[in-house]
């Protein structure tokens, strides 16, 4: 063996140093509880005297549990998702799990790759951020054995489990609410994504259904941004009417929009009313404060961890009712509506 090259070590290197037979060694790998604390730590210090690195895929082979679970969001930049992420990663963490985390785009464009790869290395769970829209794939994740959990949605038919809300829903309360507050001339500024589209069609059908007039619309690239609600100011001051006010899909929207009509010389909320989504930190610490939708985005991850650690039980998936959890939705009222 040259000066360069190293030994490997193996399983039973680290069980003979240890004095355990080669099982103990693994069961300590895989469920490190269930040894006594004296065999664990002369197995630890085995472990860490011969380099040894455990082959984790093996192991999953053999218990037919991967130990990882795909956690797919449309993006974490400024994002709504991060208080679920956090949530989630944590836990899952502590449970010892492996976290995957894919950016699907706001358009969930890469969603397909993304559950195909954590298919092909035999995730234990699968998290998604909304419901999956293409037959073939939902057909490919029905007949597979990971546990499948659609967040920040409420399907009428879930693949597996669900833990959110409606947009839709979201959309009509939102609706009831600027007409409580006596506003007459809505406009809505979406962006371009399935969840964001559900609750200005939920807005629309609800306000029509009430008013028998259609509000002004403008659907945005997504994910928005600060800036993009800027831009968007200019198109809100040639609508015919008037806006009174504005239903943003973010609160990033939000933000920016009020910023440029306040620099236009317009007052929030007497010229100008504002309404965001998602109650981000910020949002409270405006001047004027933000009206916004808060979802508990924390219980969400609780939840979807709760699903999985009972997966992890033994309650096969095929064997339960579908899971279906709704979080729900608070309208924070702030002083920009």
């Amino acid at each position: 063996m040259s000066m360069n090259e190293k030994k490997i070590a193996r399983l039973d290197d680290v069980a003979r140093l240890a004095g355990v037979s080669t099982a103990t060694v693994s069961r300590y790998i895989n469920a490190p509880d269930v040894v006594a604390e004296a065999t664990a730590e002369r197995i630890r210090q085995a472990i860490e005297r011969t380099g040894y690195i455990p082959n984790l895929l093996a192991g999953g082979l053999a218990s037919r549990r991967s130990r990882l679970v795909a956690l797919l969001v449309p993006d974490i930049t400024h994002s709504i998702y991060n208080l679920t992420i956090e949530a989630m990663s944590e836990a899952l963490s502590d449970d010892g799990y492996v976290v995957m985390l894919g950016l699907t785009g706001a358009d969930d464009a890469r969603a397909p790759a993304l559950i195909e790869a954590a298919l092909a290395r035999r995730a234990d769970g699968i998290i998604l951020t909304g419901s999956v829209a293409d037959p073939r794939l939902r057909a490919r994740l029905e007949r597979d054995d990971a546990t499948v959990i659609e967040t920040w949605n409420l399907p009428d038919r879930s693949i597996d489990a669900a833990v959110g809300f409606s947009h839709t829903e979201v959309g009509q309360a939102v609706a009831r609410f600027v007409r409580q507050r006596g506003y007459r001339h809505p406009f809505l500024l979406t962006a371009d994504s399935p969840r964001a589209k559900a609750r200005r069609n939920g807005f629309i059908a609800d306000w029509i259904a009430a008013t028998g007039a259609s509000p002004g619309d403008a659907v945005l690239a997504s994910p928005t941004r600060f800036g993009m609600g800027r831009a968007a100011f200019a198109q809100l001051r040639a609508n015919t009417p008037a806006p009174d006010v504005v239903i943003c899909s973010s609160d990033w929207l939000a933000h920016g929009l009020i910023a440029e009509a306040e620099a236009a010389g317009l007052r929030v909320p007497d010229d100008l009313a504002v309404v965001g989504f998602g109650n981000l930190p910020f949002a409270a610490e405006m001047q004027p404060a933000l009206t916004t939708v808060r979802i508990d985005g924390a219980r969400i991850g609780r939840e979807a961890v709760a699903i999985l650690r009972r997966r992890a039980t033994g309650v096969a998936r095929k064997s339960e009712d579908a899971v279906r959890v709704d979080v729900g939705f608070e309208i924070v009222v702030g002083a920009s509506a």
